[in-house]
């Protein structure tokens, strides 16, 4: 594999160790545990793995050296510091016996059912220390779900002698984990599955998981990009900027920017949604700071959007919800464009239409043709940067037949997506992930299953981090999913009176009005602590006293 002169300074760095990790560890059980709702449903769901115990790890005289081999699986999107999670696994059960083995499944869960694997020596694991992406092994998001695929899973984990499955992924993913956890624990198969908090949307978080791993590089990478689209804004001063960035269920991508580049103004799906604000709302708010800053003769400006923002207004969320059932009818099939059109029109409420009649004629049509593979509407699909600026310009036009605007209104429109998913990991990351590594290894040494790996105490120095494990269980409620009842870990969203977002909302009527750029450059690997081993802005208002 070819490297840059980064990557290959970059292999050098040796993630830092929270102090419980960097020697033989015992484990400090604390109270049994019950899940965040449904309790009685969960727990009838997961009789062998419910109301476990929270374990912390605390330094010990001697190690567990027995042998045991071991599984790995990246599930979901890429995020960064996956990486990392596999070398300080393998590091670790390496150290406790120079005999156990890492196997890796290629291109996610599909790779344990289908016996698609290969083993990660040292060799293979030194290329990748401190890298992005999830390329050592692939991803997938295959869903272990059926009883099938567990029993075919098995045949591999028998025949390579594996012990314990490890799974990185998301909320579904550690769901999936917690599901084959609790099959392998009821068959008395002697397989333990450990899962790994990953997710740069960042909705993966409770009392007991600070933050997922990945969003920290992720949110650094895109406010590196939104910095120069400011500083290029305040350069020419003739654009208003529309910046679109992931997150689809949780705004805590586009907050976390957001605080880190002080934009005019930021969008926030929660808040949105909380009000009960129209689309219309949410463009007169837009349209007003444009006409603002026109007045005070600044026609330039920086919008971010959350990628799921038209999912959380009420209106066309009711209307997403009435089109997904009216175009799953069979009347509906094999429509042409035209007669789908006019089909929906003349089978939704009058409320309804009347949403879908306001609409740029390009976001109809997406959203009463364009259907996923589960027959629901493509949200992801739609442009919301080019929505919300058409729109604008359509009411700035308005108000300038009304004398109300004289200023001049021209957009360009950015999505950061993929940009940040594989990017060469933070400090942080790096450091989390490797100590997340760790802490798997050390929940299956000493014979933890359906347990997600957690640290703790994260905008403290690495050393001071506090290691564990907490039952996936603890983290789950019932939720409707496809029609059904499911268990399912609970998504966070951005809380509205939650630190960060209060230190937001202080500040954002400043930030529409007065050009208060901050331009954070590029994510920094060595030099001063401040510049280099900063978390999250998030994380660091959460966690203030």
């Amino acid at each position: 594999m070819e490297k840059s002169a980064l990557q290959i300074a970059r292999a050098a760095y040796q993630p830092k160790l929270p102090k419980a990790l960097q020697g033989a560890v015992k484990v400090k059980e604390g109270q049994p545990t019950q899940s965040v709702g449904d309790q009685e449903e969960i727990k009838k769901l997961f009789p062998n793995t419910y109301g476990m115990p929270i374990v912390e790890f605390e330094p010990a005289t001697e190690a567990n050296t027995k042998k045991m081999n071991v599984g790995i699986i990246l599930s979901g999107g890429q995020a960064p510091g996956g990486h990392n999670v596999i070398t300080g696994l393998f590091d670790q059960i390496k150290k406790l016996n120079p005999e156990n083995r890492l196997f890796g499944f290629i291109l996610g869960p599909g790779g344990l059912v289908d016996h698609n694997y290969m083993e990660l020596t040292a060799d293979i694991i030194d290329e990748y220390r401190n890298t992005g992406g999830f390329d050592m092994i692939g991803s997938g998001r295959t869903k272990l779900e059926k009883v099938e695929q567990f029993e075919k899973g098995l045949e591999i984990i028998r025949e390579l002698d594996i012990k314990a499955i490890v799974i990185i992924g998301g909320d579904d993913s550690n769901t999936n984990a917690c599901v084959l956890a609790e099959y392998y624990a009821a068959k008395n198969y002697g397989v333990q599955v450990i899962g790994c908090p990953k997710t740069i949307d960042g909705d993966l978080k409770n009392d007991q998981i600070e933050t997922s791993f990945g969003f920290d590089t992720a949110c650094k990478t895109y406010s590196e990009l939104i910095g120069n689209i400011e500083r290029d804004c305040n350069s020419a001063r003739k654009y208003w900027h529309f910046i679109k960035v992931m997150g689809r269920s949780a705004s805590h991508i586009a907050l976390e920017c957001a605080l880190q580049t002080q934009p005019n103004i930021c969008l926030v799906s929660e808040e949105v949604e909380a009000k009960e604000q129209s689309l219309d709302e949410v463009v007169e708010y837009i349209a007003s700071a444009v006409a603002v800053r026109a007045a005070e003769g600044n026609n330039y400006g920086t919008v971010i959007i959350p990628e799921g923002l038209i999912e959380f207004i009420p209106a066309i969320k009711k209307l997403i919800a009435q089109l997904n059932d009216v175009l799953a009818t069979p009347e509906a099939q094999n429509l042409s464009r035209d007669e789908q059109i006019a089909f929906v029109k003349s089978h939704i409420s009058k409320e309804n239409l009347a949403v879908f009649e306001s609409l740029p004629e390009s976001v109809a049509a997406q959203l009463a043709l364009d259907r996923d593979p589960h027959g629901n509407v493509q949200v992801s699909l739609i442009e919301t940067e080019k929505l919300l600026s058409s729109m604008v310009a359509v009411k700035l036009d308005a108000w300038k037949k009304e004398g109300k605007f004289a200023g001049k209104f021209s957009a360009q429109h950015h999505f950061f997506g993929y940009e940040g998913r594989c990017a060469a990991p933070s400090n942080f990351d790096a450091d989390y992930c490797y100590a997340l590594g760790t802490s798997a290894a050390q929940l299956i040494a000493n014979g933890k299953t359906g347990y997600m790996a957690i640290v703790k105490n994260t905008t403290a120095p690495a050393e001071q981090w506090i290691a564990g494990g907490v039952p996936i269980t603890m983290m789950m409620n019932m939720e409707r999913r496809n029609g059904e009842m499911k268990p399912v870990i609970r998504k966070a969203l951005v809380e509205l009176d939650g630190k960060p977002f209060k230190a937001f909302a202080a500040q954002r009527e400043r930030w529409a009005k007065e050009t208060a750029y901050v331009y954070p450059g590029p994510i920094q690997y060595w030099g001063p602590t401040e510049v280099c081993d900063q978390p999250t802005r998030t994380l660091a208002l959460e966690q203030s006293k």
